[in-house]
């Protein structure tokens, strides 16, 4: 049986500095962000955060960010979202627009227009669109509310934030759009799927391998976005629309 003696931590890895002084979940915390892979590349490649990963693992596979394109990123802060969309649409090529918001300061991403303002703000959406110009391909939401230890209550805040920026990329994305935003596995996750549905050609749940194994965090990605005003696939069809005209006498 192999492990560590005497309290000491196991070789390459690296324990908290003035642990006394913190409590158990918080030293467990800081403990599991010195040591998390994710966390150690993301500083060596010059991310913002580990977060970046699960966003570039999701386009990979999906593929909807795409140069010159327009993306709105909200919940940005600190930044790691932003910094992948920029690159993928190619603002360092003076393509595409990539627009932030975060209730959080970020430092600057050049590249990338940010405002800091809470979202929910009734201003907001407005504040976005003007950012953006134009209709919007691509709207990612990482946003996730501060949390209560309450799972039940944890669960439905972040579900609520995810439905919220569903309302907002169906009224700012152009057709064939895409809509990227995190929520939690909880019961009601299958929900706002069987919204997307409506508005969406495709839609799915999809956990990245960056994302921790530990967490309920989810991804739902819908793309091909039908447009405002597109017609319900599974709405039963209008008798008076389906029948013919009255012939004429």
């Amino acid at each position: 049986m192999s492990g560590s003696r005497g309290g000491q931590a196991p070789p390459g890895r690296q324990r908290v500095r003035s642990a006394a002084k913190r409590t158990p979940s918080s030293r467990a915390w800081l403990e599991r962000q010195l040591n998390d892979p994710f966390v150690l590349r993301a500083k060596a490649e010059g991310w913002r955060s580990r977060a970046a990963f699960k966003l570039i693992e999701i386009d990979d596979k999906f593929r909807f960010l795409k140069p010159a394109g327009r993306v709105v990123d909200l919940g940005a802060a600190p930044g790691g979202w932003s910094q992948v969309a920029a690159q993928r649409v190619g603002r360092a090529a003076g393509k595409g627009i990539v627009v932030g918001i975060d209730l959080l300061e970020m430092d600057a991403i050049p590249g990338v227009d940010f405002v800091q303002l809470d979202f929910m703000a009734d201003d907001a959406p407005d504040r976005l669109r003007a950012m953006l110009g134009g209709p919007a391909d691509v709207v990612l939401s990482d946003m996730a509310a501060n949390a209560t230890g309450h799972r039940r209550t944890d669960h439905l805040k972040i579900m609520g934030l995810a439905e919220t920026a569903a309302e907002f990329a169906r009224a700012v994305l152009a057709p064939g759009g895409a809509f990227v935003a995190k929520v939690l596995k909880g019961g009601t996750e299958n929900a706002i799927l069987a919204d997307l549905k409506r508005d969406f050609a495709m839609v799915r749940h999809f956990k990245p391998a960056s994302s921790r194994s530990d967490s309920a965090e989810l991804y739902v990605l819908a793309t091909g976005f039908r447009g405002e005003g597109a017609p319900d696939p599974e709405a039963p069809e209008d008798e008076e629309a389906r029948s013919p005209p009255p012939r004429e006498r």
